[in-house]
């Protein structure tokens, strides 16, 4: 599988994955407290994540081998797996899934505020700024969210929300910044059981308990959902993606994430599809376009600065050396 066609599967499968979440979460949430519903997420995807490194992986690569390997674990169980959930859990009990989502889907323009304050190489181009600017635009149509509702009602949870994406887009920078030596699928390994301790924490801390859980079909379906397809299959495309394309491409997938989240609902939940959501579509497309003109250019000027290097050495070598 060529390094595109690798990068598109893990897109699509992250934004899938993560995109059903918002549809298993607004169902799960009848049924259980938003912290303890994330814990017991983290715990299952934990269990599965775990057993398959230890099983197919050798001993050399689990263990972390310096400070920056640390740090990108606690980056990535801390910032973009524990926090930014748990806030996002806490949050949508009290705002609706379009809201939510549409807050959420700032995590790419938050990267890069991030990215130019901790990592030299990463930077925003003009074109790149607009092609963000267009699809939170278009998600924006998506959800059909009135800027007027945005700003006004329930603003301290709407708040929450926020305060999930800032925490995710903080993370993804710093693992970009810690420069691990673990793999991806190693790191994640490592995170899941510092998420889970977190947001068990966080959910005594808070007077949640198991006694106040209803554990109904819909309940143990949806947690299902979010520990297995969400949780651990998810984290190794998304951390995967991010590996390779770096946190501010990386994080476009939220931008695709309400896509699903729509479709989602519309199929198991009976929403309709507006004409507005049709207008969505292709504006997110729109930005997604400009987004990948600018990868094309930059990866045209590459090779072609490769081309011409060789055969600038080519021609060096075969100049015949003057007497």
């Amino acid at each position: 599988m060529t390094a595109t066609r690798r990068r598109f599967v893990l897109f699509v499968l992250t934004a899938f994955f993560f995109g059903g979440t918002f549809v298993a979460a607004k169902a799960g949430l009848d049924y259980l407290p938003p912290l303890l519903f994330v814990a017991l997420r983290f715990d299952i995807a934990a269990v599965l994540l775990v057993g398959y490194v230890v099983a197919t992986r050798p001993r050399a690569e689990l263990l972390p081998r310096s400070v920056r390997d640390v740090v990108g674990i606690l980056a990535t169980g801390v910032f973009v797996i524990g926090l930014a959930n748990a806030l996002l859990f806490v949050g949508q009990e009290h705002v609706s899934s379009g809201v939510g989502s549409i807050i959420f889907s700032l995590n790419p323009i938050l990267t890069p505020v991030f990215a130019m304050a901790l990592l030299a190489d990463e930077r925003l181009s003009t074109r790149g700024a607009l092609g963000m600017f267009i699809g939170l635009l278009g998600v924006g149509l998506v959800v059909g969210v009135d800027p007027a509702n945005l700003l006004g009602g329930e603003a301290l949870w709407k708040g929450v929300v926020f305060l999930g994406a800032v925490s995710g887009a903080l993370g993804t920078v710093l693992i970009r910044w810690a420069d691990t030596s673990l793999s991806s699928t190693v790191r994640t390994a490592w995170a899941l059981p510092v998420s889970a301790a977190l947001t068990h924490g966080m959910s005594v801390a808070s007077g949640e308990s198991l006694a106040a859980a209803t554990w109904s079909p819909t309940a143990l379906l949806a947690l299902a959902y979010v520990g297995v397809f969400a949780g651990a299959v998810a984290y190794l495309t998304y951390f995967g993606f991010l590996d390779d394309v770096g946190p501010i491409r990386g994080n476009l997938v939220f931008y695709a994430v309400p896509i699903v989240a729509t479709l989602g609902g519309t199929v198991l939940l009976g929403e309709s599809i507006s004409t507005l959501t049709v207008v969505g579509f292709a504006t997110i497309f729109t930005g997604f376009a400009v987004l990948a003109t600018e990868s094309l250019l930059s990866e045209v000027a590459r090779v072609y600065g490769k081309i011409e290097s060789r055969v600038a050495g080519l021609v060096g070598a075969g100049t015949p050396g003057r007497d």
